[in-house]
């Protein structure tokens, strides 16, 4: 059996809110190498982004909740201080 179909049936386990939330996962992965990403205690996703100065954890109930926050936090973290945000 392959690793890649045993995370499909995890993912889809613990993510009932959706296939297509593995697709966004995986271009996540790809765009934020350093982002750990996986499932927490009582049924939740969690991630870990690294930061200069410690790390930020974030938890959520499902897979797409806590891929939206990711892209929040990441989104924060690409605007450099005195940059024009928009």
């Amino acid at each position: 059996m392959s690793g890649r179909g045993e995370l499909r049936r995890l993912v889809l386990g613990l993510a009932p809110d959706g296939p297509d939330q593995l697709h966004r996962l995986t271009q996540f992965r790809q765009e934020h190498p350093g982002v750990i990403i996986g499932s927490g205690e009582f049924g939740t996703w969690q991630a870990l982004i690294p930061e200069p100065d410690g790390e930020t954890v974030t938890t959520r109930h499902t897979l797409r909740e806590l891929l939206d926050r990711l892209d929040e936090l990441t989104a924060e973290q690409d605007i450099q201080p005195g940059a024009d945000p928009g």
